[in-house]
């Protein structure tokens, strides 16, 4: 079992430098920018997160508890998401 969780860590490890990449390359080349090689290597990066849970390595809901304080921060330190603490400096 442990060659098995070695080699899925390491595929998933692969698999998020795959999609490290072509975020990177979609930025410096605006002709690079293409939409089915995002696709593609985010799905192959939820592929692997999927079998990471199959795995029993962590729970969907472990996976949901960190998303929300993920979205928690990106709403106070990113644009990307509405910032509550912004919308109370204006009133």
């Amino acid at each position: 079992m442990e060659d098995k969780l070695q080699e899925l860590l390491t595929i998933t490890m692969e698999e998020c430098g795959e999609l490290i990449q072509a975020c990177s390359k979609a930025i410096r080349f605006d002709e690079y920018y293409n939409n089915e090689k995002l696709i593609e290597e985010i799905g192959d990066v939820q592929c692997m997160i999927d079998l990471i849970r199959q795995f029993d390595l962590v729970s969907l809901e472990e996976i949901n508890n960190r998303i929300d304080i993920k979205e928690k921060q990106l709403k106070h330190w990113s644009d990307l998401l509405e910032d509550n603490k912004k919308s109370e400096n204006n009133a």
